[in-house]
């Protein structure tokens, strides 16, 4: 089983940057992907950027230049670098990591980014 605790949210405003840490812990060698997500109210959560194993990464268009996900040597803290943001980037973040082999999500309790102006 994966735990995931993300942290680094806050009131931001527009041009302004954040910094959202992941720690992962427990079966930490069956994960194969790590992502954030988002949900801003009243919409479906999306995922904004994801970053697998290899070190390959993915990023929605509305992120693109903006945004860097990463992560740490030992592959249990993943980072989203978040630059240039948006009235439109407020919604809490959630932290995902996803496991081929038990074909199993797990998140993070989630990090509230919100646009302070």
């Amino acid at each position: 089983q994966v735990h995931l605790v993300d942290s680094g949210g806050g009131l931001v405003q527009p041009g302004g940057s954040l910094r959202l840490f992941c720690a992962a812990s427990g079966s930490i060698f069956s994960i194969n992907r790590m992502a954030w997500y988002r949900q801003a109210p009243g919409k479906e959560r999306e995922l904004v950027a994801f970053i697998g194993n290899d070190g390959s990464t993915h990023y929605e268009d509305f992120v693109k230049g903006r945004f860097t996900i990463s992560r740490n040597s030992a592959k249990d803290t993943v980072y989203l670098q978040m630059n240039s943001l948006k009235s439109e980037d407020t919604a809490v973040y959630y932290c995902n990591a996803f496991s081929a082999a038990t074909v199993r999500d797990s998140w993070g309790q989630g990090s509230q980014v919100t646009d302070s102006s």
